[in-house]
């Protein structure tokens, strides 16, 4: 999610609003006032150094997929019915009917695809990419923006290198075949749920379509 002022929550904004009509009472009283103000610029300049952007879209692109020539961006729509297998298969639930995908492609060679996703912390959006092979395997999982003041472990590669090779069958749970960072459980909990519901809708959804539209390997072997 990008923003006009970099770094900047979205509960950063909420707050902003909710101040406006306090500091508005206050314009009568210079000194109050300057205290506000300043309290205010504490604020937004320790929310800033809390957000981090890792990568951009094109940065993700070339670091999944640094063969690649080209990407195709596919947007992923789903029904009801859909959801609800998803939902069934995965053990998550589904809160957005819309996701962003791109085919990265070697000439007419599928790579793979990449994934967009995002999930909650204790109490911020994280920001992920999964890329995921034409057979349905994770390549590889990249985190592009965590906002959180704490669990930023998450981003370290050997905790990532977990989902390489998992696919819809596997547990994808914690404690079990994805191991926790203490201070982190939270955003480690949700990150592999999400990772878990991205691949069902990988297996459910996408890679049908895309079968469908003969822009997926008849060959493909499922995992």
């Amino acid at each position: 999610m990008r923003k006009k002022e970099r770094g900047l929550s979205t509960n950063l904004w909420l707050r902003l609003r909710r101040y406006k009509s306090f500091v508005s009472r206050c314009l009568a009283s210079p000194l109050r006032a300057r205290v506000i103000l300043s309290l205010l610029f504490v604020t937004l300049s320790t929310s800033k150094a809390l957000a981090e952007r890792y990568l951009s879209l094109a940065e993700v692109q070339r670091v999944c997929f640094p063969q690649a020539d080209q990407f195709e961006a596919q947007t992923i729509r789903l029904t009801a019915e859909e959801s609800k297998a998803i939902e069934q298969k995965s053990g998550v639930k589904v809160r957005s009917q819309q996701s962003q995908v791109w085919l990265a492609r070697k000439g007419t060679n599928l790579l793979g695809l990449l994934v967009l996703d995002h999930v909650f912390g204790k109490h911020e959006v994280v920001e992920y990419a999964v890329a995921v092979l034409p057979e349905g395997t994770v390549l590889q999982v990249e985190i592009l923006e965590y906002r959180e003041h704490y669990g930023g472990e998450i981003r370290n590669a050997k905790w990532r290198e977990q989902f390489k090779g998992k696919s819809s069958t596997s547990k994808l749970k914690l404690n079990e075949d994805i191991y926790n960072i203490s201070g982190a459980t939270i955003s480690c909990r949700n990150v592999t749920a999400g990772v878990r519901r991205v691949l069902a809708t990988f297996e459910l959804v996408v890679r049908p379509r895309l079968l469908a539209a003969g822009r997926l390997p008849n060959g493909v072997a499922k995992p």
